[in-house]
Order: C-alpha cells, then sequence, then structure tokens
C-alpha cells in the first residue's frame, strides 16, 4: 500500500485541490501525471443541476468524439437478412437474431456496444435485465435501435460516447487516451460538454453546468474553470 500512497501523493503534488483550471492547463497536469505502464484512459466528471429522480430532468445522449476514444469497441447488431449484411459490410463484429438473443440470455456478452433495428425490438426487450444494467440495452433516443445500421456502427466504432446522468446528477465518460495529444482530447473534451449543454433536460432549473472536472484512469481530478470549456 505504501508504494500506491507514494504514486499518488506524487500525482498530486502540484495540483491545487481548490483552483479552477483552465482545460487546457489541467489536460498537460492530467498527461503530465499519468505514469503508469498501461495507456490510462482521460475521464470527465460534470456535476449537473438535475435531480435524475424526475423523469424531465433526466440527461442522457450520445456524442461521436471527433478524435475518437482510442478503444477497439466490439460492436453486436441484432437484424435479420439485407440489415444484417448490411451490418457485417459496415464492420460490426457480432450480428445476429434469436439465436443471439439466446447467446446474451446465456451469459455471453462479448460486446461494447449494443445496436438493434427496430423490428428486432420484441426480441431485444427481453434482454433489459442482462443487457440494462451493464448500460448496453439499444435506446433510439441514442440511436442505437435505428434502421440505418451502417451509420450506427460507424458511430460506435468511431469514438460515439453514450452518457447518462447518474442518481446525484453526475456524468462520467471517456474521452481519449492519455497517449491522445493535448489539443486533441481538447476537443474531445468540449464536444462531449457542448452535447451535454444540448441535452439540458426541460425540468433543469437554475445553474445547470455545476462543475467539470478531468482526471486520467488512476490520477488525481482535475478542477476546470467553466468558462475556458463552455464559454460561460
Amino acid at each position: 500500500m505504501a508504494k500506491v500512497g507514494k504514486r499518488i501523493a506524487a500525482a498530486r503534488e502540484g495540483i491545487d485541490r481548490n483552483k479552477l483550471y483552465a482545460l487546457d492547463e489541467a489536460i498537460g497536469l492530467v498527461k503530465g501525471r499519468a505514469k503508469t505502464k498501461f495507456d490510462e484512459t482521460v475521464e470527465v466528471a460534470i456535476n449537473l443541476g438535475v435531480d435524475p429522480r424526475h423523469a424531465d430532468q433526466m440527461v442522457r445522449g450520445v456524442c461521436v468524439l471527433p478524435n475518437g476514444t482510442g478503444k477497439n469497441v466490439r460492436v453486436a447488431v441484432f437484424a435479420r437478412g439485407d440489415k444484417a449484411d448490411e451490418a457485417k459490410a459496415a464492420g460490426a463484429d457480432i450480428v445476429g437474431a434469436e439465436e443471439l438473443v439466446q447467446e446474451v440470455q446465456g451469459g455471453k456478452i462479448d460486446f461494447d456496444r449494443c445496436i438493434a433495428t427496430p423490428d428486432m425490438m420484441p426480441l431485444v426487450g427481453r434482454l433489459g435485465k442482462v443487457l440494462g444494467p451493464r448500460g448496453l440495452m439499444p435506446n433510439p433516443k441514442v440511436g442505437t435501435v435505428t434502421p440505418d445500421v451502417t451509420a450506427a456502427v460507424n458511430d460506435a466504432k468511431g469514438g460515439a460516447v453514450q452518457f447518462r446522468v447518474e442518481k446525484a446528477g453526475i456524468v462520467h465518460a471517456g474521452v481519449g487516451k492519455v497517449s491522445f495529444s493535448e489539443e486533441a482530447i481538447l476537443q474531445n473534451v468540449k464536444a462531449l460538454v457542448d452535447a451535454v449543454q444540448k441535452a439540458k433536460p426541460s425540468g433543469a432549473k437554475g445553474s445547470y453546468l455545476k462543475r467539470i472536472a478531468v482526471s486520467s484512469t488512476m490520477g488525481p481530478g482535475v478542477k476546470i474553470d467553466l468558462a475556458s470549456v463552455a464559454g460561460e
């Protein structure tokens, strides 16, 4: 434990926990302190002025990051016939109908993103208890229930990030890897914040964007000056 403590202490050194940093400076601090042997994910946490227990204050959506996520995303598509062929041609890793439903029901979930054509939803709907808790359930609101499987697969492979506000009013999302350039991460963070702003629900009152912090997988959070991200 002592070794971990030293690493965390070293990572926190030079970061003022109470200061709001400009986005570019914060990204520099995060990149400079990512010292693990793997390519850590850069993560953003956005505190929102909403209570997601109320339906009119739920925030969810999808953002296609301009520079991708740096992650190899395995995509499954529930489709039949021509749409199944279209999904395979678009680069989907797993394509199927009834047999794929059976596999998933049996606990075999070898994918990171799940897409379904609308006609498949009566079947896929049975998988709610399996896919829902993992955040994998296809949903038309985030473009994963769609007849345009080519676009959906391309988005998933190309850097589409789904976001959904948690009980505490926080949105978490990965926006790239520490190996990305500072400019690439900055563009991705701004794209995510913009998407979250556009997803502002009708029931949100008062200040919507409250706090934003950026961190790496194993690093400390760095608080962001909202004006450097959202122009507020």
